[in-house]
């Protein structure tokens, strides 16, 4: 008899075998895993986390060197701000198709390619010498970026047994959570002592080793669909409405949203693109949809997308406004401003690791994230009550508590967003996912953004209607301040002006902290109005088959 090859004998190991594998083993092998993987899993773990940490590295240090960049490019901040819009705008379009697109090529060679592809584009970046250049390069590095994440934690699922999952998952997410917090440390140094080109270089060992490492011990998912047909209709629409939506909301603030007709325009575009995107992928007429959205019927993934979305929110939104709040309000310098966050990171990878820890001995994920939720609000609370007197130990608490709150909440959402689902699922859920929580984060930096602007107007104007002549308080405040530059030297109407050009910065200060106080309340009020949805999810069953088994 012709001897069967190796894919086929995989796919025929008798139910037996499977079930003495698992009994003699202290990690049971998955059915549905070639016995290379099994053994290999945490190798691939490892790559993995490498592959990941890549793209989250790349944004936090980039960041870093904006500045400088725009200097040395003869860039104003607005031009050099499309560094990271290019990106972004590539990877939300992406992002969305990873779980397609590995079907299309295969899950090893989509996701080697990905890698390969983000770090040719970042190195390019470093040899760019023009603004234009470097857009061009990060368009690229996106694409590439946009498997990263989602990918890896579509694998992750697919290749660990069912009860090493949360703790994989937690090392997985202490991972991509030690990246952002040393990140910025890193870009500020290499900034200060070399050139904003060397930050393009400094990932070259990592791709090496996760490239290496993936290439080696990862393998094709046995479930995986291949995909041999091209969804045209769905790839326009999808690039459209998402590269539409993401410059709206990347630029709507700066342009005065709706009055600037460019803007208008893409709006309509992303509206009518992606609600003819989600009626074309749900239509019957098309038989290979580059995003499943039927996954969103499991109710567990539909209420761990919304949640995601507020995640990112939270997230990305309360990162982009803390480091304005805490140097334009309480005066700290860059390092200090990084200095602060670093105990936040640090409290977020102990609530990460205890989350694995108790989650592997049953504890209910819902549990978790309630507790996560309202010890973030809290956190919250305490930033919405800084003043411009607040010091450096006060903003540290907050962070260190908003840190520990978020870390209750990454792992248990992941958890429970993939346990019902199975095989091919599993990829559409995490591109899903992961492009809610991105959307989410796009979506708080713009609504913080324009809410600060506004906020700060409103109680200036508020502020400013206290100042009326005949205000007795008023008069003596301008009468003291003046006669104490008199005292200096000033003459009677020189004194006076500067005096109420102390006055009103001191009233334009304390209206945008204000301003910002809102905001971060705000954050927390999200939050709260998002806990229903905790209701809608269903604790995964101890013991229950793998996820990813047929």
């Amino acid at each position: 008899m012709a001897a069967q090859p190796l894919d086929e004998r995989r796919r025929t190991i008798p139910p037996t075998e499977g079930k003495e594998a698992s009994s003699n083993s202290q990690a049971p092998s998955r059915p549905d895993v070639t016995p290379e993987v099994s053994s290999h899993r945490w190798w691939i773990l490892i790559g993995l986390i490498m592959a990941a940490a890549l793209e989250i590295l790349d944004t936090t240090v980039v960041n870093v060197a904006l500045p400088q960049m725009a200097g040395n490019l003869s860039a104003s901040i607005d031009e050099i701000a499309w560094v990271s819009t290019g990106y972004i705008l590539s990877n939300v379009v992406v992002l969305p198709m990873t779980a397609w697109l590995s079907g299309l090529f295969g899950r090893k060679r989509y996701l080697m390619g990905s890698i390969f592809l983000f770090n040719i584009a970042r190195l390019m970046c470093g040899f760019s010498h023009s603004l234009g250049e470097i857009v061009f390069w990060r368009l690229v590095q996106g694409a590439g970026g946009a498997a990263l994440i989602s990918t890896a934690q579509a694998t992750i699922v697919e290749i660990f047994p069912r009860n090493q999952l949360a703790m994989v998952q937690s090392l997985f997410g202490l991972g991509l959570i030690v990246t952002p917090t040393v990140g910025p440390a890193l870009g500020g140094y290499i900034t200060d002592n070399y050139s904003w080109q060397t930050i393009f270089f400094i990932h070259i060992p990592l791709a090496v080793m996760s490239l290496g490492v993936v290439g080696l011990f990862l393998q094709d998912s046995l479930h995986q669909k291949r995909v041999h047909t091209v969804d045209a209709p769905g790839i326009v629409m999808l690039a459209a409405g998402m590269g539409s939506l993401q410059y709206v909301l990347e630029e709507g603030e700066r342009y005065d949203w709706f009055d600037d007709v460019w803007i208008t325009r893409l709006a309509v575009v992303a509206a009518f693109s992606l609600v003819g995107f989600v009626a074309w992928e749900l239509s019957p007429r098309n038989q290979a949809p580059i995003l499943d959205l039927r996954v969103l019927k499991d109710r567990g993934l539909a209420a761990s997308v919304v949640l995601g979305l507020v995640l990112g929110f939270g997230l990305y939104g309360g990162t982009f406004i803390y480091p304005l709040f805490a140097q334009n309000i309480l005066g700290f310098s860059p390092t200090t401003t990084g200095l602060a966050l670093l105990p936040g990171g640090i409290m977020t990878a102990v609530a990460v690791l205890i989350c694995g820890r108790v989650l592997s001995q049953g504890v209910d994920a819902r549990f978790l994230i309630v507790t996560g939720m309202f010890i973030y609000m809290a956190s919250m609370w305490m930033l919405g009550h800084l003043t411009t007197q607040s010091g450096q130990s006060d903003t540290q608490a907050a962070l260190m508590v908003r840190g520990f709150g978020l870390g209750l909440v990454f792992i248990p959402i992941q958890t429970v967003a993939f346990a019902g689902l199975r095989g091919a699922q599993i990829a559409q859920g995490s591109a899903l996912y992961n492009l809610m929580r991105q959307l989410g984060g796009s979506f708080g930096i713009a609504i913080l953004n324009t809410y600060i602007v506004n906020m700060t107007q409103f109680h200036r104007v508020n502020l400013v209607s206290s100042l009326y002549a005949g205000n007795v308080t008023l008069d003596q405040r301008i009468a003291g301040i003046a006669g104490a530059l008199i005292g200096n030297g000033y003459s009677p109407e020189a004194a006076r002006a500067a005096a109420l050009g102390l006055i009103n910065r001191t009233m334009q200060a304390q209206a945008s902290v204000m301003s910002y106080n809102n905001a971060f309340i705000l954050l927390g009020v999200a939050s709260l109005v998002t806990l229903p949805a905790v209701l809608l999810l269903r604790r995964p069953k101890r013991g229950a088959a793998p996820t990813g088994g047929h």
